[in-house]
C-alpha cells in the first residue's frame, strides 16, 4: 500500500560525494537535482544513485529558475575562505560561495535552506559576515539561525564540528527545533576493527584496545594540496595516539604478515566508516580523488538528523520544548548562542 505521508523535493549544490544528500534521502528528501563541479564527485553521485539528476557545472553559471518552490535548498559551500588552515580571506576569498547559495536561494524561492561549512565560520572575525546573509535571507522572507553541531553528538566516530545555518519561511520557523544529540559515537577501534583484521593481521585486537576513542577530525585537503594523508602535523599525533600511521592512506589493509605493534594506515573505505557512509557507498576515481571527496564530506548521519527537523518543520509538527537548548527562531533575526555554546564555537578548530 502507498504511504500517504508527504513527499518533499530538495536541491543541493556543491555535492560533493553525497554525503548530505545520501543523509537528506534517509530523512525523506527526494532530489530534484544535484550540483557539483568535480568530475570525480560527480562520477560518483551518478554511480551509486543513477536516479539523481546531477549537473556537473561551475555554481556561478548554475540557474535556479527551473527549480523554483522546490521544498529545501541545501549545500556545503566551500569552507577555505574561513579555515583555520587557510588565511581566513572570508568575503575576500575567490572561493566564496555563499553569494552565488543565496543568489540561488532568491531565485528559487525553498520553504527551507540548509547550508553547512567549518567551525571557522563562527569566528567573531566573521560576525559582520554572517549578519549580512541573516538580513538577505530575513529581506527574502525567512528566519534564520546559525548552530555549532559536533558529528559524533549524532553516532559519527569523530568529533567534525560543523557551523550549519538553517532558514525557513517564517510559516514553517516556529515548527523548527535543532536535532537532539542521538548518544555517545563508537570507538575508532570498534568502528574500524573488522576492516583493519580482513586480511588476518594478528595485530588487530591489540590496536583495537588502544583505538578507544573517536577520531580527530577527518581533513579531506585540496587539489593543491600533494597526495592524501590524515591532515596536518597535530591530527597525525592525534592519530598516531589511536595507533594511526596518518602520513598517508593505504590501498589495503595489514596482510597477516604485517607486524604487530606497528601502526597501520587507514584505506579509504575505513575513512568513509569515520565519516559515517555506509560501506556500500562507491567512490570514483583514483586513491587521491576518492579520498579528497570522503574527507571533504558532510557526514550523513548528520545530514540524517538535521534534515529530519527540517521535514518535521515543513509538516508543521508541534515542537517539543527544551530547556536549555536553544531550539526556535525568533522572527527574522538570529536567537543568541548560550553562552557555553558561543565559547565551544570559539574555541573548536576545524
Amino acid at each position: 500500500m502507498p504511504s500517504l505521508e508527504k513527499k518533499f523535493c530538495s536541491i543541493e549544490v556543491c555535492a560533493g560525494a553525497g554525503g548530505q544528500a545520501l543523509g537528506l534521502e534517509m530523512a525523506g528528501f527526494e532530489h530534484s537535482a544535484l550540483v557539483e563541479i568535480d568530475a570525480h564527485a560527480c562520477a560518483t553521485l551518478r554511480f551509486n544513485r543513477p536516479a539523481w539528476d546531477v549537473f556537473e557545472q561551475d555554481l556561478h553559471t548554475f540557474s535556479g529558475k527551473p527549480f523554483s518552490g522546490v521544498d529545501l535548498f541545501a549545500g556545503g559551500v566551500p569552507c577555505p575562505p574561513f579555515s583555520i588552515a587557510g588565511k581566513q580571506l572570508g568575503a575576500a576569498d575567490e572561493r566564496d560561495l555563499f553569494p552565488q547559495a543565496i543568489r540561488l536561494v532568491e531565485e528559487i524561492s525553498p520553504k527551507a535552506v540548509l547550508l553547512e561549512n567549518v567551525p571557522g565560520l563562527a569566528k567573531e572575525k566573521f560576525s559582520a559576515y554572517r549578519q549580512s546573509i541573516l538580513n538577505k535571507l530575513c529581506s527574502l522572507g525567512y528566519s534564520a539561525d546559525w548552530q555549532l553541531i559536533n558529528a559524533c553528538d549524532y553516532g559519527v566516530p569523530q568529533l567534525r564540528p560543523r557551523f550549519l545555518l538553517v532558514a525557513l519561511k517564517h510559516e514553517y520557523a516556529a515548527y523548527f527545533k535543532w536535532p537532539t544529540p542521538t548518544g555517545d559515537a563508537p570507538t575508532v577501534g570498534e568502528t574500524l576493527f573488522d576492516l583493519l583484521a580482513l586480511n588476518g593481521w594478528s595485530g588487530a585486537v591489540e590496536w583495537k584496545g588502544k583505538a578507544n576513542r573517536i577520531a580527530p577530525t577527518v581533513v579531506g585537503g585540496s587539489k593543491k594540496h600533494g597526495g592524501p594523508d590524515l591532515g596536518p602535523t597535530r591530527a597525525r599525533r592525534q592519530w598516531a595516539e589511536l595507533g594511526v600511521d596518518g602520513l598517508g592512506i593505504a590501498n589495503e589493509p595489514p596482510g597477516a604478515d604485517y607486524p604487530v605493534g606497528k601502526m597501520p594506515r587507514l584505506t579509504v573505505r575505513m575513512v568513509a566508516r569515520i565519516q559515517g557512509f555506509p560501506d556500500s557507498w562507491t567512490f570514483s576515481g583514483k586513491k587521491t580523488a576518492s579520498y579528497r571527496q570522503v574527507g571533504n564530506a558532510f557526514p550523513p548521519p548528520v545530514a540524517h538528523q538535521v534534515g529530519g527537523a527540517i521535514r518535521r518543520a515543513l509538516m508543521k509538527k508541534p515542537v517539543e520544548s527544551s530547556i536549555g537548548q536553544m531550539s526556535l527562531f525568533s522572527g527574522c533575526g538570529l536567537v543568541p548562542m548560550p553562552t557555553k555554546q558561543r565559547k565551544t564555537a570559539s574555541l573548536v578548530r576545524d
